[in-house]
């Protein structure tokens, strides 16, 4: 199945504890159904004192179903995606105001 949701994005949480808030995907798990966003999700890591790094409690932000996430369109509101033929390129394109993505 394509892709809807790609690295890049700008989506809102539709439901959750995060819901409403708005962020960037980081990072897309296709074969799992899940994103990583951007202040989302976040989730404190205990993290070992090493060599490089300082340790203690460290925020992380963990993966979210796609399910649970819409894109954003030019006027900020959440919005299904579609894909339509462009020439000969599949493009997607924001249902709502059918502005090319």
């Amino acid at each position: 199945m394509a892709a809807k949701l790609k690295k890049g994005d700008k989506v809102v949480v539709l439901s959750g504890k995060d819901k409403g808030k708005q962020g960037e995907i980081t990072e897309v798990m296709p074969a799992a159904g899940k994103a990583v966003v951007d202040g989302i999700n976040v989730a404190i890591r205990h993290v070992k004192q090493s060599q490089n790094s300082q340790g203690g409690r460290q925020p992380k932000a963990m993966p979210i179903q796609l399910s649970n996430l819409a894109l954003l369109d030019k006027n900020g509101k959440a919005t299904r995606v579609g894909f339509k033929m462009d020439g000969d390129k599949k493009v997607r394109f924001a249902k709502t105001t059918g502005d090319v993505i």
